[in-house]
């Protein structure tokens, strides 16, 4: 019998059976019949599976690799590279589109997580819940969430303000704020750097002090300079709430 039966090829090619004949009937790889009707392949049918799984390990749908196994077996290497490389680009370009809405996804996440983990409140939810892992920074999501404070211990993460005078603090803290040139990590928080052209300084000493009485959870402390800086802290499981409120590092 001249040529290679399926169980032959399988076995060679390390491709199972199912697989060879299921390609063969998408047309990726010719067959012949035996006078008795088995399917019989040549010896290229080994490198043509081979060919495919690459193909395949590159992402390439089967009908692009279909038109690609022309020029692999009666062309020139080069139409092959020719057909192959801005497919290749194609797939990179996706893959790299791909890789960042998955990181932003998990950065979505993270925050999510962060957020929850922050929240310390009594009843039912509401629909504020649906702004979870959002960016917004001044008068986001979880500070609207924060409980009104019930107790005098530093370890509760709950509010002396209302919804109504929380908008406003925050209102206050991002006038304020507009002055910051740098916002840099610390250990529990973020360090701002102000231009002393443009800040208030007596305002923010008055609002830091402030936000220290209705938010105790908070560490605020002003370094008069110069320069003048701003680090605020708050323990690990609120540390959301800083960047929420005073901006994320940029450094």
């Amino acid at each position: 019998m001249n040529g290679l039966m399926v169980s032959e090829l399988a076995r060679r090619s390390g491709v199972p059976a199912s697989t060879v004949r299921f390609y063969e009937q998408e047309g990726l790889l010719p067959a012949r019949r035996s006078p008795s009707g088995y399917r019989l392949y040549d010896e290229v049918a080994v490198d043509r599976l081979a060919f495919i799984g690459t193909a395949k390990s590159l992402g390439l749908p089967l009908p692009e690799i279909r038109r690609l196994l022309e020029p692999w077996q009666h062309g020139e290497c080069s139409d092959v590279q020719h057909e192959l490389l801005p497919l290749v680009e194609q797939r990179m370009t996706e893959t790299k589109d791909r890789i960042r809405e998955l990181s932003e996804f998990a950065d979505r996440l993270s925050r999510s997580h962060a957020q929850l983990e922050a929240i310390e409140r009594q009843g039912p939810c509401d629909p504020s819940c649906a702004f979870l892992g959002r960016t917004e920074t001044v008068a986001g999501p979880v500070l609207a969430l924060l409980p009104l404070a019930t107790s005098t211990d530093d370890a509760v993460i709950a509010c002396g303000l209302d919804g109504a005078a929380r908008e406003a603090r925050a209102a206050h803290w991002r006038d304020v704020l507009s002055a910051a040139t740098e916002r840099v990590a610390v250990p529990g928080g973020v360090r701002l750097t102000f231009d002393r052209e443009r800040l208030r300084l007596a305002e923010l000493v008055e609002l830091a002090e402030s936000e220290s009485q209705c938010c105790s959870f908070f560490e605020l402390v002003v370094h008069i300079g110069p320069p003048v800086r701003l680090d605020a802290r708050a323990p690990e499981h609120a540390l959301v709430l800083v960047h929420e409120l005073f901006g994320e590092p940029t450094a």
